[in-house]
């Protein structure tokens, strides 16, 4: 059982509202389809879901009439690019099957409070691929939130009792610096959570993102690990990376341990 978590700077283009990388994600969609074992995918908003949920302050919560349609727009624009991808993984051979997390997930204060796994079991048990995403979901206490993929990825990666969980980024994994800021920032192929603020200097991604960046995928990746769960982090933009480490190979990237 893998989980396989796709950025959302790898499915579309981030600083162009509403584009996605179709190269990515074509080339993607004939790795994964190489994959030798169940499989759940889970995608990020990159620029459709993040305009939308910031120009409405959805992650913050209900303060006025105007979010409801903005409530309703971010998980539309979601879901619109859940089609694209779903498509692309049609196209490669790959039984994806679209799935909103809005539809079995309750969140209380951001964190997910009620989910239930049983129709993502049963397709799974079918031979299908669920496809995911971070979703605009309701909370109990803000009455709607941001659910993050990340977050979901570990909750689905624990309740369906995974082998791993990829997570690709447009980085190589976790670097003692910000690559794209300092030069010679090392890669860490080994990263023990338990001392990670000692290892690393994680900082936010550089563009806006209501979800939180590397310090968020290693912060949420924390319960996976715990778990017993192999967690790597990878740079999906790069071909047969993703590939790789779906067969757990060797792999240019960043290993999570307790």
């Amino acid at each position: 059982m893998l989980i396989l978590k796709l950025g959302g700077s790898v499915v579309t283009h981030k600083d162009k509202p509403f584009t996605p990388h179709i190269d990515n994600i074509a080339r993607l969609a004939a790795e994964i389809a190489e994959a030798d074992a169940p499989l759940v995918v889970v995608h990020g908003g990159g620029s459709y879901g993040h305009p939308v949920a910031t120009e409405y302050g959805i992650a913050e919560g209900y303060r006025e009439p105007r979010q409801i349609i903005g409530f309703s727009k971010t998980h539309q624009a979601m879901m619109e690019l859940n089609g694209i991808i779903v498509r692309e993984l049609l196209d490669a051979g790959v039984p994806a099957f679209a799935v909103s997390p809005s539809s079995f997930i309750v969140t209380e204060g951001r964190r997910i409070i009620d989910i239930d796994l049983h129709v993502v079991e049963r397709l799974i048990e079918s031979g299908l691929v669920p496809v995911l995403y971070g979703d605009a979901v309701l909370d109990t206490l803000q009455r709607f939130a941001i659910l993050s993929g990340d977050q979901l990825v570990v909750k689905l990666a624990t309740g369906l009792e995974a082998e791993r969980v990829v997570l690709g980024s447009d980085v190589d994994g976790v670097f003692t610096a910000d690559p794209k800021l300092v030069e010679d920032a090392r890669l860490i192929e080994e990263l023990s959570l338990s001392n990670h603020g000692d290892e690393a200097k994680i900082g936010d991604a550089l563009d806006t993102d209501v979800t939180g960046g590397m310090l968020g995928k290693v912060l949420e990746a924390a319960e996976a690990v715990e778990a017993g769960i192999e967690v790597v982090l990878v740079n999906a933009t790069v071909d047969g990376r993703v590939r790789a480490a779906l067969r757990g190979e060797n792999v240019i990237g960043t290993r999570l341990k307790r």
